[in-house]
């Protein structure tokens, strides 16, 4: 038996006005998703528990099997473990984004941020801005790691942990209010966009009609994460096909193998069959038992508020990586089990995170089941399945009976 989670990050969404009261989910052409619903079974499950930021963070921890309650140390140090960075006790690691803060005239608290991820900025163009960043911020207690794409890595010796807003959660607004309190990190964000406004980078993003990743934001400080091995907590060898340090930094810390895709980049033009072939190749050939794919797109093109490019993302999701994973899966012979859902719901009205639950799709190819479903939220909550802890899922996964 094999085990497959296609995960699509803030796939689930509340009902439109503009999509005639249907959610992007609910309105996006997914023939795939749509039949296996109707041979499997659909419900709904909490996966951000109360009282918890309802981040890709602790989301994906849940839904791998891991209660955050337990586990969650915060978001930086996740991807932190990707990076490469060996925390000690008593470090803080502090995700840093390139962020494009509007650019009239005056203090840097009455800014605005216009765009959290900078248009998407390539992992090569990031790197050259971090390291103009580095020449003048980093010494001995701060030491800056480059990510991918807009995701860096601020390592504090012997810091502590401090609350700090997601840059995505405040789009479009001033950022006086949602600026860190501590004076030290307060100067670096100042200091980084007077390095960072005018840099050759930036000047030539402006010429091309990009956003310039004008200044640094600090969020999701957190101290150094203790994961128990996936095999040892389930019995399963397991692999995780992403484009995003958090979740390579979940793979790492849980000693599951990390498969990185060529052109695989977070964003809406991913290499989608790229990752369904390699979750065919490690187990149908490589002997691993499970595959978790997780699909970035949906998340950032709610972030972004634009229905239409989270409407594509779904289907693109659906044609490009599961219909690719259930043909190659049938034509192998092997049984399998698949679990689609996505971490959170990205409304588009809000244009961040909320905690609510979503929608789950389980199909057993040893099973030919006769529902009338279709595979989105509101049919999802009419079935009466209901998953009350995200972390119990994986269990439910891999029970065969």
């Amino acid at each position: 038996m094999k085990y497959i989670v296609v995960l699509g990050d803030g796939m689930a969404d509340e009902p439109l006005e503009e999509l005639g009261g249907k959610t992007p989910l609910e309105y996006a052409e997914t023939p795939q998703m749509d039949a296996l619903a109707k041979a499997g079974e659909i419900g709904m499950v909490k996966t951000v528990p109360e009282g918890m930021s309802p981040g890709s963070d602790t989301a994906n921890l849940s839904v791998l099997g891991y209660d955050p309650k337990i586990y969650y140390s915060g978001r930086s140090p996740l991807e932190a473990l990707n990076i490469g960075v060996d925390m000690e006790d008593g470090d803080v690691a502090v995700r840093v984004n390139l962020v494009t803060l509007s650019e009239e005239e005056g203090e840097y608290e009455e800014k605005r941020i216009l765009d959290h991820s900078s248009d998407e900025i390539s992992t090569e163009e990031a790197a050259q801005l971090l390291e103009a960043v580095r020449e003048v911020l980093e010494n001995e207690v701060f030491q800056f790691y480059v990510g991918t794409s807009y995701r860096h890595c601020l390592i504090w010796k012997k810091g502590m942990v401090m609350p700090l807003t997601p840059p995505h959660d405040i789009r479009g607004k001033k950022i006086r209010e949602y600026l860190p309190q501590d004076p030290l990190f307060l100067k670096m964000q100042k200091k980084s966009y007077e390095i960072l406004q005018n840099h050759p980078v930036n000047v030539k993003r402006r010429e091309q009609g990009l956003n310039p990743a004008n200044s640094l934001w600090f969020w999701g400080a957190g101290t150094k994460p203790s994961l128990s091995p996936f095999e040892k907590k389930f019995g399963k060898k397991g692999a995780m096909i992403s484009a995003v340090d958090l979740l390579k930094g979940i793979a790492v810390g849980t000693n599951m193998k990390n498969i990185s895709v060529e052109g695989a980049n977070g964003g809406l033009h991913t290499n989608y069959e790229g990752k369904a072939k390699a979750a065919l190749q490690v187990l149908l050939k490589d002997g691993y038992d499970f595959a978790y794919i997780h699909v970035e797109a949906p998340d950032e093109m709610g972030h972004q508020g634009s229905t239409e490019k989270k409407i594509q993302a779904i289907e693109y999701l659906d044609q490009r990586v599961i219909r690719m994973v259930k043909e190659g899966m049938d034509d192998s012979g092997e049984d399998y089990r698949m679990l689609i859902l996505p971490d959170h719901p990205t409304p588009i009205c809000v244009k961040t995170h909320t905690a609510d639950p979503v929608p789950y799709l389980l199909y057993d190819s040893r099973k030919n089941e006769k529902h009338g479903w279709k595979y989105n939220e509101a049919e999802a909550e009419k079935s009466g399945n209901r998953v009350t802890e995200g972390h119990e899922l994986m269990k439910y996964l891999f029970c065969e009976g």
